[in-house]
């Protein structure tokens, strides 16, 4: 029996009832319903220091670091939410890349990778999914092509955390599917 692809999952936010904590639980739930077997981690809690070259030098990588890079290593996908601060990504989610990029051997070459993005504003996060993309594809990961973005995001989910819009659901259940197709012929 072939294993399933698995796809890591993580947000660059680590604040309680995140938007893009939210929007991420919709898209793990769309990969486990393609049959991914789906590892969600908070960033928040690998303690990662801000990266410093010194700092490296003379302790080496932290081992949060470590951690998310033999996690990274470990699946076959990745499916990243992208808050957007000032039209950036989060530091939370920059330096926790920039911190496994450190880890030899580099933990994202040849890895899939999806971003998505929830914001309160008009454009739903676009600038910063596309700079994640573009760092991403940097690091060596296959980036799979799509914008799925959730502007309005702070009334695009009931009490529960359902997705409200289903043209959203449908933008991410596709992009998900993407990542799972894109995954599969790379774990081969």
């Amino acid at each position: 029996m072939e294993s399933p692809v698995r796809i890591l999952a993580f947000s660059g936010s680590s604040r309680l009832g995140s938007l893009n904590g939210k929007f991420l639980a919709v898209a793990a739930g769309e990969a486990r319903r393609a049959g991914c077997e789906v590892t969600v981690v908070d960033l928040g809690s690998l303690a990662l220091p801000l990266y410093n070259g010194d700092l490296e030098e003379a302790s080496g990588v932290p081992a949060g670091a470590a951690r998310l890079a033999a996690l990274v290593s470990g699946h076959h996908g990745l499916l990243i939410a992208s808050p957007e601060y000032n039209a950036m990504p989060t530091p939370l989610l920059k330096n926790a890349l920039d911190w496994c990029s450190r880890v030899e051997p580099n933990p994202f070459e040849g890895r899939a990778a999806a971003v998505i993005a929830a914001s309160p504003g008009a454009l739903g996060g676009a600038r910063s999914m596309a700079l994640a993309q573009q760092l991403l594809t940097k690091l060596g990961c296959l980036v799979v092509p799509g914008q799925c973005i959730l502007p309005g995001a702070s009334k695009a989910f009931d009490a529960e955390g359902r997705l409200l819009n289903d043209h959203a659901l449908r933008s991410v259940g596709a992009l998900v599917g993407r990542l799972v197709h894109v995954s599969a012929h790379l774990a081969q």
